[in-house]
């Protein structure tokens, strides 16, 4: 690349406020739904296809836009998913019902799809060494502060505005995005003439993803084998018994099934695929995607379970839960200038590492300080650490999964650890979810049946807290008559906050082993000039705490090589070859 350092790093400053877009928007929106369901009147159902629906879309498109960037263009997919996301953002605030809203949540999904692998890709393409460890530094580091700092501007948005504004607040940074980066990035793209798209493979990844997400995401609705009671998608109602989510997970293994299939034959035949296959023979590469789909399962989980724990049991209000959350924010923003400071100094799996031990440390003594008479300052501390882990970890796992990925692949690689960890974070909130409110449910209704009351009262009573998600409990406190009841549901909500937390942890520790697969994530300096020494497919040393092995990223695939060629990781001198 040719681009100027300082250019360079401005074009940085305009690649992070384009994933804090994307960030900011799937976390604002938690806190603003209680004057959503006022002002418009939505249902229940619509009220978790307004959370979800962005989710779903999101995860099902990642692979196909990474890929497509590498084709077309990495700083042109960008900025037309900056364009779609604002449109949508606008239509999004001017919504008069639930489905107008629902609609342009998922118009979104698309919009952020092609917003964040393009945004890794361009980091990989663009920055070398030391600079591409402290890059993908401050990328984890804004995701983790922007999921912490959407509660407290979402928080603020509806308080004192609308919230409508939660979602008209994109607009100017959209601009602001657009502007910035048609003039700090350069254009990147894979060399050579793009080659035909592989249409059925992109359906194929689209159904993959987009049945697996559903089925994690509406598990707990619909039920994980026998379906609820009323199960209906519109004006139909499911006609088994068996609950359609089995149905879900059938076709998404099989489109998993046949886009792998799929996918080698047309390697064979020398086309173009959706995925290069030959990446995971990458051990970095393959070992990463496990590691991070496993870390994802448990990282955000404290965003899910602890905002409705401070209003509902607590008390506060959307802009005080901001503001608790905010020291999570700090702690994230915090590590960036350590990894920074760390570049080429530790090894990125030693920072992996490191975060996740902190992650662990921070979620646990959250879980340990939440009770229904808790005070928030012992909260801070513990949600400091844990951001502290996010920013050190998010960054440099993502550096050591693309570490030894070709720069000609770097969209399909960034799309590929992208969607892992979206998909592990579905599973994650279906679990920690299904943790939180099954926990609840058990507890109230053993607390209720000590208390004398009767089985219709009781399963009553636990309905109201489970499926109001805790916002029954206030008017239970407050009503002198069932006073009792809401401290009984109280209790039950902060028990159940406290098992997601350490359910949360749990996921942690087990995706910690998983990063002792990997290897040490350093290089030598000289690989960047072709010089290295070999330490065999997907161990090289790198400088820098992630990033894919500069040798590969200074001489990517050649255009005559066949789409899933990649170069031996770790060997910088080495030729291309085939798969």
């Amino acid at each position: 690349m040719t681009t100027s350092p300082r250019r360079r790093w401005f074009g940085l400053v305009f690649i992070s406020i384009a994933v804090s877009l994307i960030i900011v928007d799937s976390t604002i929106v938690n806190v603003a739904i209680p004057a959503i369901v006022d002002d418009l009147g939505i249902t229940s159902t619509q009220v978790q296809w307004v959370q979800e629906s962005y989710t779903l879309v999101f995860a099902a498109l990642l692979l196909v836009f990474g890929t497509l960037a590498d084709r077309f263009g990495r700083r042109r997919i960008l900025l037309i998913g900056v364009v779609i996301f604002a449109l949508s953002s606008v239509a999004a605030a001017l919504a008069t019902t639930g489905e107008l809203l629902i609609l342009a949540r998922l118009v979104q999904g698309v919009g952020g799809a092609m917003i964040l692998p393009t945004t890794l890709s361009l980091i990989n393409a663009t920055f070398r060494g030391r600079e591409r460890g402290i890059a993908f530094a401050v990328w984890g580091s804004t995701i983790g502060g922007m999921a912490a700092i959407g509660p407290l501007l979402g928080g603020w948005l509806t308080t004192d505005f609308s919230w409508r504004w939660a979602f008209g607040i994109n607009i100017p940074f959209a601009i602001v995005i657009i502007i910035g980066a048609l003039l700090t990035i350069d254009e990147s793209r894979a060399p050579g003439e793009p080659r035909r798209i592989d249409v059925v493979g992109a359906i194929l990844s689209v159904i993959t993803s987009g049945f697996l997400v559903f089925a994690l995401i509406e598990g707990r609705t619909y039920g994980w084998w026998l379906a609820e009671d009323g199960v209906a998608f519109g004006d139909w109602t499911w006609p088994l018994t068996i609950s359609p989510i089995p149905f879900a997970f059938a076709i998404a293994a099989l489109g998993l099934v046949s886009f792998v299939l799929w996918g080698r034959r047309r390697m064979r035949l020398g086309k173009s695929t959706m995925l290069p296959f030959a990446l995971f023979a990458i051990p970095s590469f393959r070992n990463g995607n496990v590691a991070a789909l496993i870390v994802s399962l448990g990282e955000f989980g404290i965003i899910l379970s602890l905002p409705l724990w401070l209003q509902f049991v607590l008390g506060f209000d959307a802009l005080q839960t901001g503001f608790v959350l905010l020291a999570l924010a700090v702690g994230s923003f915090g590590a960036s200038g350590f990894a920074g400071a760390m570049s080429g100094r530790l090894p990125a799996v030693f920072i992996v590492r490191l975060g996740i031990a902190l992650e662990i440390v921070g979620v646990v003594w959250v879980g340990l300080v939440i009770a229904p008479d808790a005070t928030w300052q012992w909260l801070l501390p513990a949600l400091f650490v844990y951001g502290f882990g996010v920013g050190l970890a998010t960054a440099q796992l993502t550096g050591v999964v693309l570490q030894d990925v070709p720069v000609a692949d770097s969209g399909a690689g960034s799309g590929t650890q992208s969607t892992s960890r979206q998909l592990g974070s579905a599973l994650g909130i279906a679990i920690l979810g299904t943790v939180l409110f099954t926990t609840t449910a058990n507890v109230l209704d053993a607390s209720l049946d000590e208390r004398g009351l009767p089985e219709a009262q009781r399963e009553q009573t636990v309905s109201a807290v489970v499926d109001s998600a805790g916002a029954a409990i206030a008017g239970l406190e407050a009503n002198p008559k069932t006073a009792e009841i809401g401290a009984d549901a109280a209790e039950a909500f902060s028990t159940g906050t406290r098992y997601a937390a350490f359910s949360a942890a749990g996921f942690l520790i087990v995706g910690f082993f998983a990063t002792l697969s990997l290897g040490s994530g350093r290089r030598d300096e000289h690989d960047g000039q072709g010089q290295g020494q070999g330490q065999g497919q997907g161990q090289g040393e790198g400088e820098g705490e992630g990033g894919t092995a500069d040798a590969a990223a200074d001489r990517p695939a050649s255009a005559d090589a066949a789409p899933g060629d990649v170069a031996p990781a770790g060997t910088a001198d080495a030729a291309e070859r085939e798969s």
